[in-house]
């Protein structure tokens, strides 16, 4: 299906809802339209954090426009995904100048377009909304009042049964066994905003300037917020990914036999492109690569053991075989959302590691760090490059290779720094050596 503002052709889009549900006319014009379309190979970009369809056209717009020149000769088609993924108002959309959105509210009051934002995320739940808005315009002193606060927001974010999305939140599992929920949902809110407070005052500090201010609770508040509502965005990520992307990319293959898919994943998305790869049916060798843009989950999900727990390993332990090719991991030392917060807000609660002393290097460690901040690990064989390197050479046809973007993927403010900074034709021309296309 042709969009009017999008860059290239032949495009199309696959819609899905929370719980995977895809939209069949969408899915039937896609399988319809690259066998009369005389595709060759299909590339599939899932957006992340997003509150529109609009907003993630313009950003497959944006990534796509430099492909046909890249690859003249191909016959490319392309895809965009479209989720329920929200985004909170004071963060950047990807490659679009921080005056296009809103100005970031002051902490720790809730703005009106995030209050929108989570109405339409959180359907139902707007009796909860209204509570959690004015306990963060009013903060109020009493710690029982921040503890209420914590339970509206894990009241929020809980899973409405009987759907699937529960099944989906982890990102490793011991012994068979799905890891617990973080400790942001079960320490006391206090301590958990403490930190977030601490955190934001750190990226928010000039280098090397340190604070020794306690910080008000409230003040890791509206982060508690985010991060709760990103823990539910990444079950839904896999939850689309499995039950709606995977089979779709099936149905496809049936299709359209000769197509070469390559799946592309902006943060959430990359968790959700991932994820695809264990809902494929057996036997659909159609993935030919995956690129993952500041992938936002684990970086020990595809890992077979766990370095720090050996009877653990990643949620999608070998699904890097899935992919006949590469399975291509782009990450940043300057995205501090992953770098920062992302540990903070993924630690479980058997976590023993102590904040008296706040040193946010020895809080975070490699334990929960994320594949778009150090790229995959605990995966042997796994090769690493430099963006530039890795656009000079052959990549690996097959398993997980890094490559360090660090040298692009480096503009943004506190507190997700680069997160969103990925749309550059250097990374288009690695979504296309990964998949040698053209």
């Amino acid at each position: 299906m042709a969009d009017v503002e999008m860059s290239v052709t032949p495009y199309w889009e696959l819609t899905f809802d929370a719980d995977g549900d895809v939209d069949g006319r969408g899915r039937d014009r896609l399988l319809a339209g690259v066998g009369h379309k005389g595709v060759r190979d299909l590339i599939v970009f899932a957006h992340g954090w997003n509150n529109d369809r609009s907003g993630a056209t313009r950003l497959y717009s944006r990534f796509f426009a430099p492909v046909p020149q890249l690859a003249a000769a191909a016959r490319i088609g392309y895809v965009g995904v479209v989720w329920p993924s929200m985004r909170f108002s004071d963060e950047p959309i990807p490659d679009f100048p921080r005056s296009t959105a809103a100005e970031p509210a002051p902490r720790p009051a809730l703005d009106e377009d995030t209050r929108h934002a989570l109405l339409e995320s959180f359907p139902g739940r707007a009796t909860v909304i209204d509570q959690i808005a004015r306990m963060l315009d009013q903060h109020p002193r009493e710690e029982a009042e921040l503890e209420e606060y914590g339970r509206l927001v894990r009241l929020l974010v809980e899973v409405v049964p009987p759907g699937p999305q529960a099944l989906f939140a982890a990102d490793t599992v011991a012994e068979g066994v799905p890891q617990s929920e973080p400790e942001m949902f079960s320490r006391p809110t206090a301590t958990v905003c403490d930190e977030f407070a601490q955190a934001l005052a750190h990226l928010e500090s000039p280098a090397g300037e340190a604070s020794f201010a306690l910080p008000d609770p409230w003040d890791g508040a509206h982060e508690l917020l985010r991060q709760a509502t990103y823990y539910a965005m990444k079950r839904r990520a896999g939850t689309v990914g499995e039950r709606g992307l995977g089979p779709a990319i099936g149905r496809l293959a049936d299709a359209a036999p000769h197509v070469r898919v390559h799946l592309v994943g902006h943060s959430f998305g990359g968790r959700l492109v991932a994820f695809a790869l264990r809902g494929l049916p057996d036997g659909v060798r159609a993935v030919k690569s995956v690129t993952l843009l500041q992938g936002a989950f684990s970086h020990y999900a595809f890992a077979a053991r766990l370095p720090y727990d050996t009877r653990a390993g990643g949620v999608l332990q070998g699904q890097q075989n899935r992919v006949d090719g590469p399975l291509v991991c782009c990450y940043s030392r300057f995205d501090s959302a992953l770098g920062t917060l992302y540990p903070l807000a993924s630690r479980m609660a058997d976590d023993d590691r102590s904040v008296a002393a706040f040193d946010i290097g020895r809080l975070l460690g490699p334990k929960w760090g994320a594949m778009g901040h150090d790229g995959v690990q605990g995966v042997p064989g796994t090769r690493a490059y430099t963006l530039s390197d890795a656009l000079r050479t052959r990549l690996s046809g097959s398993g997980c290779v890094n490559v360090d973007a660090s040298e692009i993927v480096r503009r943004g403010d506190p507190p997700t720094g680069a997160h969103s900074d990925i749309v550059h034709p250097e990374l288009a021309r690695l979504v296309l050596a990964a998949g040698r296309i053209g």
